[in-house]
């Protein structure tokens, strides 16, 4: 997938010259942590839109709500998923559901700050991310892959969807690579190595002229926005050593093995999510679009659910062969879920009172649903949670302290999740 030069100059990350073209952010890996059973990166599929989790994790064949999907058997006996998750129900001692999901926000802009920052929308307050929290927290000061990867993400804003690094700055900003409805031809990021009619001598030559420059410019030059960008630019070149781009070389995988992520940006983001945290990446993001189904929701929820199986099957069982699933944790979710009622257009609106997301390995307690709700699915009727919750738990899992302050743009200091989250223990190992 390509970082088109447009946004990274709109990220001030191209130096001088055109040297770097490349807008690449400082890597911080997972730390080396001191249990081996602790989580130490972290990957997110992001299902943008608002998913039909009622036709995807809680099906409620029989009633009018139901719709025409089937509910098949799991690995786990009595756990039943959508007919169209084949690989992920043979899988499914290795995740675990919670059903019982409740939120308040029913716009997708809102709903998705809140589900990726844990909090509204809040005046002039920038707020992270989770990928940026996570990244400042296991970061590793050595490597040089970017700490956050975000493979096409959707269109917008980021800041307003979640997706900026806020208060923490642009050290933590995510790599964006590509689009969500960009072709799988995307898929090679560009500019990773220097020009072939360039010698490594001559490069070495203008990274110092360069550096001339800019030690010039720094005596009478000052300021954070300086400072970053200078920064920035020490990583692009710390990501183009040859070791540091393999990790975005999807060629180097079997024809075999990508074509059982599927033949999606999805399923090779997947791939590439996998490569990533293989190689110390704290934390990676895949967005698989096209869930807003007002309209059709079953056929399109047919279509997604194929590519969604394909992706997140075969990325945890290629997590789980190469002794990794341990220490990754998977998480499967997106802004809300969508009516138990099916409107005029045989489609389902927006429904943020009840729904459904998925989470794996690293660590948690897996091979189960996590509360319930009612018969037609419109409401939480045990062991409700929120995305406080669900963010602190993550957080838990991976060593963090969401109670941990930082320093706001507005002078004070913000906990990492609001202090009224209630860890989900029965995810907790």
């Amino acid at each position: 997938m390509r970082v088109h030069r447009r946004e990274m100059l709109r990220s001030g990350v191209a130096t001088g010259l055109g040297l770097v073209s490349s807008g690449w952010f400082r890597a911080f890996a997972a730390d080396a942590a001191a249990h081996p059973e602790r989580a130490r990166s972290c990957i997110m599929l992001w299902l943008n839109g608002g998913p039909s989790t009622i036709d995807l994790w809680d099906l409620k064949p029989g009633h009018d709500n139901g719709g025409p999907f089937k509910a098949i058997e799991t690995a786990v006996p009595g756990l039943r998923i959508s007919e169209h998750l084949p690989k992920v129900a043979r899988l499914a001692e290795d995740v675990a559901i919670v059903r019982s999901m409740s939120t308040k926000e029913g716009d997708h802009t809102r709903a998705s700050h809140l589900a990726r920052t844990g909090n509204i929308p809040q005046g002039a307050i920038q707020f992270p991310g989770l990928g940026a929290l996570v990244a400042k927290e296991l970061r590793n000061e050595e490597s040089d892959l970017p700490g956050y990867v975000s493979i096409a993400p959707p269109g917008g804003q980021a800041e307003a969807l979640g997706y900026s690094s806020g208060f923490l700055g642009p050290r933590f900003t995510p790599l964006m690579v590509g689009s969500d409805n960009g072709p799988i031809e995307d898929l090679a990021v560009p500019d990773l190595t220097r020009p072939l009619d360039i010698s490594e001598r001559a490069f070495a030559e203008r990274l110092r002229l360069i550096d001339l420059v800019d030690r010039d410019f720094r005596g009478s030059h000052q300021g954070a926005v300086l400072a970053a960008q200078r920064e920035a630019a020490a990583q692009a070149l710390r990501v183009m050593r040859p070791e540091s781009a393999r990790a975005f070389q999807l060629e180097e995988e079997s024809s075999r093995l990508r074509g059982a992520y599927g033949k999606s940006a999805f399923g090779q983001g997947c791939l590439m999510a996998r490569r990533l945290v293989e190689r110390g990446v704290p934390f990676v993001e895949v967005t698989l679009g096209g869930w807003d189904t007002h309209n059709d929701n079953f056929a399109a929820v047919a279509t997604l659910s194929r590519t969604l199986d394909a992706g997140l099957g075969t990325l945890l069982s290629d997590l789980k062969q190469r002794g990794l699933l341990e220490t990754t944790l998977v998480v499967c979710m997106g802004e809300f879920g969508r009516t138990p009622r099916i409107n005029g257009r045989n489609g389902r609106d927006h429904w943020p009172g009840a729904w459904s997301l998925l989470v794996a390995g690293g660590g948690l307690k897996t091979g189960r649903a996590i509360g319930h709700t009612s018969a037609d699915g419109s409401s939480v009727e045990s062991q409700p949670a929120n995305i406080p919750d669900v963010l602190a738990t993550l957080c838990q899992a991976l060593g963090i302290d969401h109670l941990k302050q930082n320093d706001s743009n507005v002078g004070r200091p913000i906990r990492i999740v609001d202090r009224s989250a209630r860890v989900i223990k029965e995810l907790l190992s």
